[in-house]
């Protein structure tokens, strides 16, 4: 039987830590960390991302700033608002909320962000500076929330991931390649796997490091699994009209695994403390 990651405990021992943070910088320096957060249109689950994100600001001390803008708000103008953003002394981080309607490119968009403010850790700059990483201390401020996370609940179990085989399902720039960057950082040996994969099952099987963001519920099943393998379960499927399930089949999986992440409850809660990070650092920069 597994031993489940509780994500939500680990990302409130960061956010802690961090309100200490928050309260000595506003305390020694006189300024208080802030993230703006841009809204295009009404998402559904963006809208609770984003209220989620500022509730964590707020009991850590940190300013947010929550900016609603409609559907369909032209792309120069958001790139205005980005711009003006990138100059306001009081933010510190800036959040594009993903996904944008279909007319604005998200990617023209995200590089318009101040690779200084860039706290989701999307702009090429950060990314392109997380490829050519060596080491871990070599590392950006700015790595991706989720990826980040990642790596935090794995350091979690105590494994050392040093030598291991570690497995990435998903190619995504979001996750995917990211999170494979940092365990070669962390000098795993690391496989991406993807849709296109012939044999995915055998490849998982190796893994004792797997990490699953494929977005397919219930793809990686208890016989894909390495007994006594780290599971970090990345996917948040909608089942239904409530039920949320991974990408992993979490009651069979939790029969092999050495550790696993539940869903929710793992990988969520980490990524927002790892957002918080972010800016407390992107904070910190700006008064170094």
């Amino acid at each position: 039987m597994a031993t489940i990651i509780d994500g939500k405990q680990i990302a409130q021992q960061i956010r802690d830590g961090l309100k200490t943070e928050v309260a000595r910088l506003q305390k020694e320096r006189k300024i208080t960390p802030g993230l703006a957060a841009v809204l295009v249109g009404e998402n559904p689950a963006s809208k609770v991302y984003v209220n989620m994100k500022a509730k964590a600001c707020d009991e850590t001390g940190i300013y947010s700033q929550k900016i609603p803008l409609p559907a369909d708000t032209p792309q120069k103008k958001l790139i205005e608002l980005v711009h003006g953003l990138n100059q306001d002394q009081k933010i510190h981080g800036i959040l594009i909320q993903l996904p944008l309607p279909d007319h604005l490119d998200q990617h023209a968009v995200l590089q318009e962000v101040s690779p200084h403010k860039d706290v989701d850790g999307f702009h090429p700059m950060n990314l392109g500076k997380l490829l050519s990483a060596k080491f871990w201390d070599e590392l950006p401020a700015f790595v991706p929330c989720t990826p980040a996370g990642c790596i935090q609940l794995i350091e979690s179990t105590g494994i050392e991931i040093e030598g291991k085989n570690a497995v990435v399902v998903g190619r995504s720039v979001i996750v995917g390649k990211p999170v494979a960057m940092l365990l070669l950082a962390k000098q795993a040996t690391v496989t991406i796997a993807h849709s296109r994969t012939k044999n995915l099952k055998e490849i998982c099987r190796q893994a004792d490091i797997l990490v699953v963001a494929a977005g397919r519920p219930k793809l990686v099943t208890a016989d894909m699994i390495k007994p006594g393998a780290v599971v970090i379960d990345v996917g948040v499927n909608r089942v239904g009209e409530k039920q949320l399930v991974g990408d992993v089949d979490f009651e069979a999986a939790k029969e092999v695994a050495g550790f696993i992440t539940p869903v929710p409850g793992g990988v969520g809660p980490m990524t927002i403390a790892m957002l918080l990070r972010n800016t407390v650092e992107s904070a910190q920069c700006s008064v170094s």
